[in-house]
């Protein structure tokens, strides 16, 4: 069922450098010829929410999306996403 996700960006993996990361064989073979999107769910965190995070010692929920553009690290993103059967992992359908 599609959903969508308020993301930050961390990290893009290029296509021609699935092969060389270690990634787990499903998700290598899900991102073939794609971009591998590391990313903060629920979007850039204000400055109150930071400090929160760090007093309650909750750390950042990190998903990864599989699409076949990639923003620029650091975007905030919203994307329409299917979930897949590896945990936290997206299969991008569009960026809104």
């Amino acid at each position: 069922m599609p959903e969508t996700l308020d993301t930050q960006v961390l990290a893009v993996v290029d296509p021609a450098d699935v092969e060389a990361d270690a990634l787990q064989p499903g998700l290598r073979e899900l991102a073939a010829e794609r971009y591998v999107l590391v990313c903060r769910k629920g979007g850039r965190p204000s400055r109150l929410e930071r400090v929160k995070a760090f007093v309650l010692r909750r750390p950042i929920e990190a998903v990864t999306l599989v699409a076949d553009t990639a923003p620029e690290e650091g975007a905030d993103v919203t994307a329409r996403v299917e979930e897949t059967d590896m945990v936290g992992v997206y299969d991008v359908t569009r960026f809104e």
